[in-house]
């Protein structure tokens, strides 16, 4: 499979940052460059790409302007980035896949183009049949026996190494998988990842305390306290908003 990805944004020093961090895949063509919003809807219609990574402010018609000009259907998966917070929750209406924060963290750009991987390949049907649906339930080992853990039941899960450590109440189960990988099988409906070694459940999240740099502190309703980092924030508060309406 391969992603054909065209890059958006007013920034030279923005697009060459995204043009390097790609280069470094092999599954990813690139089709383009545009400097503005009316190129950019331009450049759509005549490549279809895959994937957009999508600049929200530029002069005239901003990335935001440029997604809703286009119907629902012909949208493609697009990675929306910023150097501001306040365009998440609108980000999130649009059905943008992700939403990145300049200057972008590495792993989170990691993370948004896995989640493209994996859409593309339930869009094409490329994906596996056991991969068509997110993992409702987990096996642990506990000595020699195994223990079923439902997803529905996981408050928190820490990446520990190899192993992804699932909280339910007081017990801490291992799970032997790494928690990069566990996070492409979850429901992103139910669970987000807030730290590059922490994913929580949404309906866990009780409160959400800001602190000077940035990041927040998150308190789980049976009193847990996690640190959300600051890449992760917005699309955590565009996430709970969303399940609060829904």
């Amino acid at each position: 499979m391969t992603l054909r990805v065209l890059i958006v944004d007013d920034e030279p020093l923005a697009r060459g940052g995204v043009r390097a961090r790609l280069a470094g895949h092999a599954d990813v063509t690139l089709v383009g460059e545009c400097t503005d919003g009316p190129s950019a809807l331009a450049a759509l219609q005549a490549q279809a790409p895959d994937l957009l990574f999508l600049d929200v402010q530029m002069p005239g018609l901003s990335g935001l302007d440029v997604l809703e000009a286009l119907p629902p259907e012909r949208r493609p998966l697009t990675v929306l980035l910023t150097a501001y917070e306040q365009f998440a929750l609108r980000a999130f209406e649009l059905r943008a896949l992700d939403y990145l924060l300049k200057p972008i963290d590495e792993e989170r750009f990691a993370d948004a183009l896995d989640r493209a991987r994996q859409a593309l390949a339930w869009q094409r049907g490329d994906a596996p049949a056991r991969a068509s649906r997110h993992a409702t339930r987990f096996q642990v080992r506990l000595g020699h026996r195994v223990r079923l853990v439902q997803a529905d039941q996981i408050d928190w899960i820490e990446a520990q190494g190899d192993y992804a450590g699932l909280h339910v109440g007081e017990q801490l189960h291992l799970l032997r998988e790494p928690l990069q990988r566990l996070a492409g099988r979850l429901d992103p409906a139910q669970f987000i990842r807030v730290h590059r070694s922490a994913i929580v459940r949404l309906d866990r999240v009780a409160e959400m305390q800001a602190l000077s740099n940035r990041d927040h502190l998150l308190r789980l309703r049976d009193g847990t306290v996690l640190r959300a980092s600051r890449t992760y924030v917005d699309a955590l508060r565009a996430a709970l908003l969303a399940s609060e309406a829904s």
